[in-house]
């Protein structure tokens, strides 16, 4: 069976966003499952009550297995487009063909899917135009983070592609662990 993944925030016994974990996971279950009976992934979790966690929920119809990591983020400095006709859809344990687009000597990647970018690796991206957020209209996957600042409306879906980037002085890179962390001088390999 397919085993989903979802990771969430938890910062000195404070579990961050789960409610946006929770639609997601129970979204889901039903397309892929057919699963109707809703989580409550709170329910599943025991908060550390002292640091920076990743915890780490592994679910297909039920909860599988809970786990909670200490956090530390990746340090990104230089970045690279590449094409794929990877599916992402749903958040999946199981990470091979992400990881096998990864290029060595840069530390994270831009995936170009159907000539539009879409997501890194480990986060949703936006770019600043000097007036407003633009995120890509179709992201390999609808990360928490990016539903929630579309929510809000911070954020507006735009097709973006990569002679688009020139246009840009800034890009953030999101997901429920960073938040929304805005670069303002990281090296984009075209």
């Amino acid at each position: 069976m397919i085993e989903l993944l979802e990771t969430i925030k938890i910062e000195d016994g404070q579990v961050k966003n789960i409610e946006w974990h929770n639609q997601r996971c129970n979204k889901s279950r039903f397309e892929l499952f057919k699963e109707k009976s809703p989580l409550n992934l709170l329910n599943f979790i025991e908060p550390p009550q002292k640091g920076l966690y990743r915890c780490r929920i592994l679910y297909d119809k039920k909860v599988n297995l809970v786990e909670y990591i200490p956090y530390s983020p990746k340090k990104i400095n230089s970045l690279k487009i590449v094409q794929s006709n990877i599916d992402y859809n749903y958040k999946y344990n199981d990470r091979t063909e992400l990881n096998s687009l990864l290029q060595e000597g840069y530390d994270e990647i831009i995936i170009e899917k159907n000539g539009l970018l879409t997501d890194t690796s480990i986060a949703n991206i936006a770019f600043y135009n000097g007036d407003v957020w633009l995120t890509p209209t179709k992201p390999l996957l609808k990360g928490t983070m990016r539903e929630k600042l579309l929510s809000e409306k911070f954020l507006i879906r735009k097709n973006i592609k990569s002679d688009n980037i020139k246009e840009f002085s800034h890009f953030a890179l999101m997901n429920a662990m960073i938040g929304f962390q805005i670069h303002k001088s990281i090296n984009i390999k075209l």
